[in-house]
């Protein structure tokens, strides 16, 4: 019988890696003793490791985010934790005018190699405030490489290799998955440079990719998508920026139908931009059907619980689309 692992424990194993092996490593943010702000992905670590390298600070997103990026310029490989990525807005200058910049301004003589941990939390009635993902913003910034896993062992090997990058990284990381459960494949360590979608399921029919938390969606809907006599290829896209688009193509070369499913608002959104990329390369007439896109209604989250049910991705959602596409 195979090991399992928890998304939210590969994170934790992440960390636990970083720093034993890395002197140069350390974490600094809000909350990171506290299953409200992080889950169990950084328990007891400030115990093990100390409070100079686990480092809690006071709620300033600005500060923090300053205090990662000055650290990464002078040699260290720091991470900030931010517990909501809607209020890593108030650092939004830092990341993407300092840190994004930093190789660009200096002809590629110095960079700034810090890790920006963004945590996406929904639903629970949260409301507007604190229930956005903000994907799109974050991969639309040049010097910014942007990761977002969906299974447990990529949590854990790409939360390392974002830290060990050369360049500034958004690690986009989705409470909705901290308690799903994976094969545990071990430990790999990987360049972010050769990181690329990957195909989590093949098929013949229709290829759909997800992002994160929706390749979740995706697969839980697999039983009703065969009940449909339809045979899909399910991609996770993995890294945001920058996005290689080979194996998204040969997969949609193949089935002849495209369909993207993005837990973010639809406009000027990741769902379009992988359509967008994909027709540039496909020839329309190739293909059976016109690509879809299953997205959040561009609209802010809801507060009520029934509106919350009808605002997020759901099964049935991705099934409608499917049955519209057959």
């Amino acid at each position: 019988m195979s090991d399992k692992i928890k998304y939210s424990k590969g994170i934790h194993q992440a960390f636990t890696y970083l720093l034993e092996n890395h002197e140069e490593f350390f974490v600094i943010g809000q909350g990171l003793w506290s299953p409200w702000y992080v889950g169990e992905t950084m328990k007891d670590l400030d115990k093990k490791f100390g409070k100079s390298r686990v480092i809690d600070t006071p709620v300033s997103e600005l500060a923090v985010t300053g205090a990662t990026i000055g650290a990464s310029i002078t040699g260290f490989k720091p991470l900030v934790v931010h517990p909501r990525v809607d209020f890593m807005l108030l650092a939004i200058d830092q990341i993407v005018t300092q840190a994004a910049k930093w190789r660009h301004m200096f002809g590629n003589n110095s960079s700034a190699p810090a890790t920006f941990r963004a945590i996406i939390n929904r639903g629970g009635e949260q409301g507007a405030q604190h229930s956005q993902s903000l994907l799109s913003w974050f991969a639309h910034i040049p010097g910014l490489k942007v990761v977002m896993p969906y299974d447990g062992n990529d949590a854990r090997d790409l939360l390392i290799s974002s830290v060990l990058a050369d360049d500034p990284v958004v690690f986009m990381d989705d409470r909705w998955l901290y308690d799903e459960t994976f094969e545990d494949k071990g430990l790999k360590l990987i360049d972010l440079k050769n990181v690329k979608p990957k195909v989590v399921k093949e098929g013949t029919d229709i290829t759909i990719v997800g992002i994160g938390f929706t390749v979740k969606k995706i697969l839980d809907t697999e039983i009703s998508i065969a009940n449909l006599g339809v045979s899909s290829e399910i991609i996770d896209l993995r890294l945001l920026n920058p996005i290689d688009y080979s194996v998204i193509i040969t997969s949609v070369k193949k089935t002849k139908r495209l369909m993207v499913v993005d837990g973010d608002w639809s406009s000027c959104g990741l769902a379009s931009e992988i359509i967008t990329s994909v027709m540039e390369n496909i020839p329309p007439n190739e293909l059976i059907s016109s690509p879809r896109r299953l997205t959040l209604a561009n609209a802010p989250a809801p507060t009520s619980k029934i509106l919350e049910d009808e605002y997020y991705i759901t099964s049935k959602k991705i099934i409608d689309i499917i049955k519209e596409i057959y």
